[in-house]
């Protein structure tokens, strides 16, 4: 029987689309997340389920046994990867996993101040394959982290200034970590993966209005005025802080790099920020 593939996270948008995409290559997958009844119910009896708390090491092991490679990504919520992913990373490589897929960020590789960049040294030295998958900012932080601000208020809230963002789609995303998952030829590479073009939040703001048919606008915002926009939102500080740092660096140009690996990986061009928008309407309605 072929080892199963563990999917981390896979109740979130990455997760889900490296699920589907396994799922698409006849891979075996071990789903693993918080709450197993929801993997169950979206994915249905032809995905092993089982319960994952980075948090908790006791969930380790049940999770890797017996699998032959893992997708690991980094939950929101975590700040601290060190006792979390990184001890996974280990319980791992102690299981006999063979291949670790890393979801990343762009830059993590040589940027100290983001949790990634921990993950990627463990790795490193782990004595584990490895490939890490570098994105940069997702088109579905539109419908996530800045959707309540849009709906509410007509607005984008970020403190990007004029810094341009090449959007990847998560679904692009996912499928390009099962390729990396089910081929031969990506252990040992990191790939800086981007959307097709490269676009500042006017912009984004600019295809919103034309799309929704009502006018979205961009409203620049002060780092500390944001940090304390998210704080209100209810995100806790340590959140707070790694999702202002990751906006802020797009003033410096951190996300404005459009590559063609992703379109390399897929074998066809890589979703747009309209195509996101214009595929789920009902998101951005009013309620």
């Amino acid at each position: 029987m072929t080892a199963p593939i563990v999917v981390t996270g896979a109740l979130g948008n990455v997760g889900t689309a490296v699920v589907q995409g396994l799922l698409d290559r006849g891979a075996p997958v071990r789903a693993a997340d918080i709450a197993v009844k929801p993997m169950a119910e979206r994915f249905g009896s032809g995905v092993e389920t089982v319960h994952l708390d980075f948090k908790d090491a006791s969930t380790f092991e049940p999770v890797v046994r017996g699998a032959g490679s893992v997708f690991l990504i980094r939950p929101p919520a975590i700040s601290r990867v060190g006792p979390t992913l990184n001890v996974f990373v280990d319980a791992a490589k102690a299981a006999g996993v063979e291949h670790v897929v890393f979801s990343s960020v762009a830059g993590a590789e040589s940027n100290r101040i983001v949790p990634h960049h921990r993950v990627e040294t463990h790795l490193l030295a782990s004595g584990l394959a490895w490939t890490m998958l570098r994105p940069g900012f997702f088109a579905q932080n539109i419908g996530t982290a800045y959707r309540k601000d849009i709906v509410e208020d007509d607005r984008i809230f970020v403190p990007a200034g004029g810094g341009l963002v090449a959007f990847i789609d998560t679904r692009d995303l996912g499928e390009a970590a099962a390729i990396a998952l089910t081929q031969d030829g990506h252990q040992g590479k990191g790939y800086h993966l981007t959307g097709p073009a490269a676009v500042t939040f006017d912009e984004v703001a600019a295809i919103m209005t034309d799309v929704l048919g009502r006018p979205i606008r961009y409203d620049p915002a002060g780092i500390l005025g944001y940090f304390r926009h998210l704080r209100r939102q209810g995100q806790v500080v340590p959140q707070a802080v790694v999702q202002t740092i990751l906006h802020a660096g797009l003033r410096r140009g951190d996300a404005e790099a459009v590559t063609d690996e992703l379109p390399t990986l897929l074998g066809r061009p890589a979703r747009s920020v309209r195509d996101y928008v214009q595929e789920d309407l009902a998101l951005w309605a009013k309620p």
